[in-house]
Parts: structure tokens; sequence; C-alpha cells
């Protein structure tokens, strides 16, 4: 079978379940609400326990991206994409260079959004205005490239055209996500990822068995691979070459500094109840690439090996042709397929509703409370910031629906990461380093982020589909920011040694 069974009756009913349950826990949440206050509304209060710390970090973590675009990517380059399973360990090290000490700072100082941080560290109006130009454009397209999941996920499951199916499946998830986001903010977010977090975990892991039983071990999946008689395709098992090295080593470098200053992810450090929690939460976050991203690597695995003929775009639908095929062996594989289904939908839009959250949260406080009206109330600001997520989302919608035929869901990550890595002097290194000042900050990230772009789309004979001799160019430029940050903050010291201290 070529595609997934459009789903009965039963099914329907069951999404259609499972989807309004959303809405209820956004109204439950909004009942549970405390105080109309930014730092109510988007960290509830830095209330979450140990189970809902750690899943809400899973899931952001883990989004339509990670099955879809994983198993996507698997497809087109083989084995190689088994660095995933290393750069997804990876963010957990890098969240320990600073997560701890930062939580520190966050409850001592009651910060809301991460340029939070940024403010008191620096003062440096100037830093605010770019890091959250960064954060919100990176967020924009990490929100846009989750709402293009959710159109994918849709497409097949109905009898209609598949555009149509993708264009509906945008529009009608997208409002159920900002209507239980508007209703409950973080809360609403995490305790739907505490649902689906453990559904995905139980699901997946139940997908992999029946896989196992209908094809075999991952071994002759493997095996037909390599006796393949076209080269591009006996190639996805070979040993990687040095160009495939040395992007393995950036992807790890990248996205494992990258991934841990997303602004929804810093918002969920401040969001635990305490140090301790936080620290057990990231402790449990290391065994979880093995339940997700390990998983996605085996999808496209089987994918490459029985599913041959994907190209392009196509090859982002690896994992729903993978899911036809256990629906159809079994009425068991008909309904785990309903299930995860219904799972990875509501994933993709808590995800992506916890982007949408944060956005709204910088421009509200970071923007408007900053520099229009700086004596807001804080139920204004929160008001202001429900305004914005509706706003953005209209727009984005219209962008996803535009980009449907136009853009692999990894191309959309390449260059988010780039400029997201600017980032890394101003939280990892300043939290540690008493010294560092202000405007080399500023120049450094400036300097990054202009020879990350120049790089990734500049015609230049050593760039390689975007990379520099399979380095991303955000890990250049981030050596440019280093130098200067440094540099510039020891000669600073030179000529004023005041420590400022934090």
């Amino acid at each position: 079978m070529d595609s997934l069974q459009a789903f009965g009756t039963g099914a329907w009913f069951f999404i259609s379940v499972y989807m309004g349950s959303l809405i209820l826990i956004g109204l439950y949440a909004f009942k549970a609400r405390k105080e109309n206050t930014l730092s109510d509304f988007y960290l509830a209060g830095s209330s979450f326990g140990l189970i809902v710390i750690f899943l809400t970090l899973y899931a952001t973590q883990y989004s339509g991206n990670t099955m879809f675009g994983y198993s996507g990517k698997t497809y087109r380059v083989g084995y190689v994409w088994i660095m995933s399973l290393h750069f997804m360990t990876a963010i957990v090290a890098c969240y320990m260079i600073f997560a701890p000490k930062l939580y520190v700072l966050a409850r001592k100082y009651h910060y809301v959004t991460p340029t939070d941080y940024l403010n008191h560290r620096f003062g440096s109006s100037a830093i605010n205005i770019l890091a959250t130009l960064i954060m919100i454009f990176v967020l924009a397209n990490y929100l846009l490239a989750q709402l293009m999941a959710m159109g994918r996920a849709m497409q097949g499951l109905t009898d209609i055209d598949p555009a149509v199916a993708y264009q509906q499946g945008v529009i009608f998830l997208t409002l159920i996500m900002v209507v239980y986001g508007t209703l409950g903010g973080i809360r609403a977010v995490a305790w739907t990822d505490v649902i689906q977090g453990g559904v995905l975990m139980l699901g997946f892991m139940i997908l992999i068995v029946i896989l196992y039983q209908q094809f075999g071990p991952i071994s002759l999946a493997t095996t037909s691979i390599m006796q393949s008689s076209d080269l591009a395709i006996n190639s996805k098992v070979t040993v990687p070459d040095a160009d495939r090295i040395r992007e393995w080593l950036s992807y790890i470098l990248i996205v494992g500094l990258g991934s841990t200053l997303y602004p929804q992810a810093v918002q969920r450090l401040y969001a635990a109840r305490s140090e301790i929690v936080l620290r057990k939460g990231l402790a449990m976050m290391v065994f979880a690439p093995l339940l997700m991203t390990l998983v996605a690597v085996a999808i496209g695995i089987y994918a490459i090996a029985y599913i041959p003929g994907l190209e392009g775009e196509e090859s982002d639908q690896a994992l729903a042709r993978i899911l036809s095929l256990v629906q159809h062996g079994s009425t068991l594989g008909y309904w785990l397929v309903v299930v995860l289904y219904a799972s990875v939908l509501a994933a993709m839009m808590s995800t992506a509703d916890s982007a949408l959250l944060s956005i709204s949260s910088m421009m509200s406080k970071d923007i408007y409370g900053r520099f229009i009206d700086a004596n807001a109330s804080q139920a204004k600001l929160t008001l202001i910031g429900k305004l914005i997520s509706w706003g953005l989302i209209i727009f984005l919608v219209w962008l996803a629906i535009y980009l449907s035929d136009k853009a692999s869901l990894l191309k959309l990550l390449d260059r988010k990461f780039d400029l997201l890595i600017q980032l890394v002097p101003g939280f990892m290194l300043s939290i540690h380093w008493k010294r560092m000042k202000a405007l080399p900050t500023f120049i450094g990230m400036l300097v990054g982020v202009i020879v990350s772009l120049w790089l990734a789309y500049g015609e230049f004979g050593f760039v390689t589909n975007g990379k520099v001799y399979g380095f991303h160019p955000g890990l250049i430029g981030l050596l440019f920011n280093l130098l200067i940050v440094i540099l510039g903050s020891i000669t600073f010291q030179k000529l004023n040694p005041v420590i400022i201290e934090t």
C-alpha cells in the first residue's frame, strides 16, 4: 500500500474527542490560574514538578520535525543521520553549562522572558533588541515548520485531495491550538505535553515491535539496502566520508548549543518548581533520544528498504508510508496508527503553541512593555500577548499553505540554528564570566549574525550545500563572535578594571 487507509468514522470520532479534550484542558488551566500576570500565564508561577518539567522539556526538544523530518532525513541520507542521536544527547550536556545557574537567577530576579537575563546582566537596550529579534525570527521559523508538519500529517488521512487536506489540517489544528493556548497559557501546553508525551513514548515502542514482527530486524533492512543495484540507495549504508564526518560534528555542536537557547526551552527552565526538580528533569532527558530519535532513524531505514522511490519533498512522508503498512497489517495496527496520529498531531500543536507563547511574551514584555508603554499593567501586557498570538498565527497559517510544496521540513532547521547559536556568548559565557562587557557582546552577536548569513547565502566555492567544508555557517559566525567578545572584554577590562557583579 502506498498511502494510509483513510480513517473511518470511529477513528475520526476518537481524534475529534482527543482534540476536544485539549480545549477542555485549556479551560481547566484557565480556571487554575492564580493571577492575571505574565509570570502566571507564561511560567505557571514556576510550579512545574518533576514529571511535568521532564515531559514539557521532552515535548520542546521533540516535535513534528523529529518524527516526520528526521525519518525523512534518514530516508535521504541513510545511516549517517544516526548523528541525530548524538546531537540530541548533546543538548542535555549543553543545558548543564548554564541552566542551573540561570534558574537560580531567574527565581531571585523574577525573569519571565529569556532576555530578562540579558537585560539584568548587561543593562543594554541594543543587546536586548538584537537578541529579541533573533529569537522572534527563529521562533517564527520554528512555528512555521510545526504548522507545515501538521499539514503533512493530515495528508492521506481522508479521501479528499491531499492539497486540500493539508490546508484544512493546518487551519483547523492551528485554531484548536491557539484557542487552548490563549485560554490556559503554559499550563495548558505543559499539561497536554504530559498526555501526548506518555502516549508517544509507549506508542512508538509498540510500533518498533510491530515493525520487527512485520519486517524482521533492522539488520535485514540494512542487508536489503546494501544489496541494491542502485548506487544512490546503496550509499546510504556505507561508511561516511570526511565531509560527512565534519557535518556530523557540525550538527552535534550547532544543535547541541542552539537548542538549549530556544526561548520556549529557557522559559521552561524558569517554570521548574525548584533547582533540584530541574536537575532531575534534565537527567531524565538523557534517555529521551533512545525513545524518539533512534526510533525515527530506524523508521527511515525500514522505509529505504521497503518503500523505495520517494523523491524530494515526498521523503518527508517516509513515516506516513511506514504507518500505512502497519495500518493495513492488522486491526491492532490500524488503531495503533489512529492513536499515534492523534498524539503526534497534538504534540505538534503543543510544540507550536509553546513557540507562539514565547513570541507573544517577548513582543508584549520586551518590546511593547519596555519601549512602547513602560507603565502598562501585567493584565494589559498579558492581553497584548494574546492579541499578538492571534495576529501572528493568521499570517503564519497563510505562509504554511503558500510554502506547502516549496520547502522540506529539515531545510527549515539550518538557518535558525545559524542565528540562534550567536546567543551562546550572551548566555553561556556571560553567566560564568563576570568581566564580559556589553559592547563587545553586542558587536560580537551582530558580526556573528552577519557572517553566518553572508556565508549561507553568498556565492562561494568553499560553500557546499549551505555548509563550509561540512560545517554550518553559524559555527563560523560563532568563532568571530567569541573572538570579539573575549578580546573586546579583556581590552575593556584593562582600560577600566571595574568588575560588574551580576
